[in-house]
């Protein structure tokens, strides 16, 4: 989660084959750009934590533990304002791409919503992957920030949520205008079209939140229908 102007935390459940696959999987070294090299040079080795006091709010399975950290995936997040096309830098963030094309395979995200909507002065975000509502309702897993410490947040990147460090799972959030937080949430995507979709979102307002007129659910609701993958 981003406070008033950080992201949040998720909630999960794993099948026992995961604690298995836990078992097996090595942790990730944080850093970004930073990550070792697999085998061949091509993949590196993601670990993939159980969270069982936050149950999958879907029936989802972690991904595997090894990743891809060559190449980008486009991705389309199918939307009731329109569609939102994002570029996914598998050598910036490996582990988490992996994750968010799992997920999608999965079908975690369609037909879910986006909970939450900031534009001030120092938050300008539409955040989403939570299923239940804000802040509640993750794969029931998290996993490792990937960060160099020199992340910024303009408009048009896309960045995972978390509750702290390491506690990636499913919340991601998508910045319209300008986020100024601390290097704290690991950058994986950039949008490449549908900005104007975020900006008619933003434009149809916010319903104001308890500590924050200007961070709240988005007035007009914006439903995730479907997100499409392609390498």
């Amino acid at each position: 989660m981003i406070p008033a102007l950080a992201v949040a935390a998720l909630t999960v459940t794993v099948p026992t084959a995961t604690a298995n696959a836990q078992a097996t999987a090595e942790p990730t070294a944080r850093g970004g750009h930073g990550q070792g090299h697999g085998q061949g040079g091509h993949k590196v080795k993601c670990t993939f934590i159980p969270t069982p006091d936050n149950p999958a709010a879907k029936p989802v399975h972690p991904p595997r533990p090894r990743a891809r950290n060559r190449g980008t995936v486009e991705v389309t997040l199918k939307t009731n304002f329109g569609d939102i096309k994002i570029r996914m830098d598998r050598r910036a963030a490996p582990c988490t791409v992996h994750n968010f094309v799992s997920l999608t395979r999965q079908r975690f995200f369609d037909h879910t919503q986006c909970w939450r909507l900031t534009n001030s002065e120092r938050l300008g975000v539409l955040q989403c992957g939570d299923i239940y509502r804000a802040e509640e309702g993750g794969p029931g897993y998290k996993f490792a920030d990937e960060l160099t410490g020199k992340e910024t947040y303009p408009r048009g990147t896309v960045a995972m949520g978390n509750w702290g460090p390491d506690t990636n799972s499913s919340q991601f959030f998508l910045v319209h205008s300008h986020a100024n937080i601390p290097p704290a949430y690991t950058v994986f995507g950039k949008v490449t079209k549908g900005l104007n979709v975020l900006d008619r979102i933003v434009a149809g307002g916010i319903i104001p939140g308890p500590t924050n007129p200007q961070d709240g659910q988005p007035k007009h609701p914006v439903k995730i229908i479907k997100v499409l993958v392609r390498h």
